[in-house]
């Protein structure tokens, strides 16, 4: 039975796939080969996009800018060595806490 949570974690396996992939036939394979400063200007790029898109109400845009700034997080996910699986279980141990009391729970502990 697929989820929609099914294509997060094929997305994430093909991302980590991709590390060592030719950058010449790879647009991740170019974002990973780049390092981290690119992917982080991407994010960015994309975070802009989706606020403009949220600004204006364009549902189709939202969705749109949504993907592409889920995309390149997974890239970045990746790139550390790092999966959707990651932040699922980060945020299965966030459920049903406070967002109040999470946040001051990681400022005690930086």
């Amino acid at each position: 039975m697929n989820t929609s949570h099914d294509i997060f974690h094929r997305l994430s396996e093909t991302l980590a796939s991709r590390r060592h992939a030719d950058p010449e036939t790879s647009y991740t394979a170019q974002l990973f080969a780049k390092g981290p400063d690119s992917i982080l200007k991407k994010i960015g790029e994309e975070c802009a996009e989706l606020i403009m898109a949220g600004k204006e109400g364009k549902r189709l845009n939202i969705v749109w800018e949504s993907t592409d700034v889920i995309y390149h997080v997974l890239v970045l996910l990746a790139f550390y060595g790092l999966s959707i699986e990651d932040v699922a279980q980060e945020m299965r141990r966030r459920e049903g806490i406070s967002g109040i009391d999470e946040k001051k729970a990681r400022d005690i502990i930086r």
